[in-house]
């Protein structure tokens, strides 16, 4: 069974791929970067979200010899001109800081109107294999930003985005109802297709 590594340290990015390549019945064995250690973090200097999910993927691919998996996402506000974007977690600065991101972006919109309040999720996820082939999905939610935060799960700026079709924001979603409906699991859903020809269930090579 072939392997990819993730580029991430994160576990629990980890194990929500692991679920979604099983229920898609990919024949991959998944593993994350906390198998190889010596593995440094690039410079995210990428001026979109694919840029730096490239960026990630092909380090990763390259340090390990086995193919990568790499994602990269923020959210982006219409009347900011896409803004944070790639910025999303250093907007109020390289802090980091979730609650100072947060509440940078109310303020920099507390005078636009409810009907230009619009804004986006979006997640690009890369593949990159070792002989050089490269994959892009992006998913998106699209939304609006509400006046105040609302919810205690998520993180980032879910306490103050409201999903189309919803009158609560992603905070106040429950776990289940976020993982099925998020920009993550919609690009995760496309890269999925997108993998399927690159490995095949074993039906599929009769």
């Amino acid at each position: 069974m072939p392997r990819i590594v993730l580029a991430s340290h994160n576990t629990h990015k980890l194990g929500e791929l692991q679920r979604l390549f099983v229920e898609a019945r990919l024949p991959v064995r998944l593993v994350s970067l906390a198998d190889f250690p010596e593995a440094p973090a690039p410079a995210e200097t990428g001026r979109s979200f694919t840029e730096n999910a490239l960026i990630k993927a092909r380090a990763a691919a390259e340090l390990t010899g086995v193919a990568a998996i790499a994602d990269d996402s923020g959210i982006e506000v219409e009347v900011l001109n896409g803004m944070p974007g790639v910025r999303s977690a250093r907007w109020a600065g390289p802090s980091g800081d979730d609650q100072a991101n947060l509440e940078l972006l109310l303020d920099q919109v507390s005078d636009v109107p409810a009907e230009q309040r619009a804004a986006r999720f979006v997640c690009a996820m890369a593949h990159v294999s070792p002989d050089g082939t490269e994959t892009v999905v992006t998913g998106q939610w699209p939304g609006r930003l509400a006046t105040e935060p609302a919810g205690t799960n998520g993180f980032g700026y879910d306490p103050i985005f409201v999903p189309d079709g919803s009158q609560v924001t992603s905070a106040q979603l429950s776990p289940e109802q976020k993982n099925a409906q998020s920009h993550r699991a919609r690009a995760v859903a496309a890269l999925v297709d997108a993998l399927r020809a690159t490995y095949p269930t074993p039906r599929e090579e009769q």
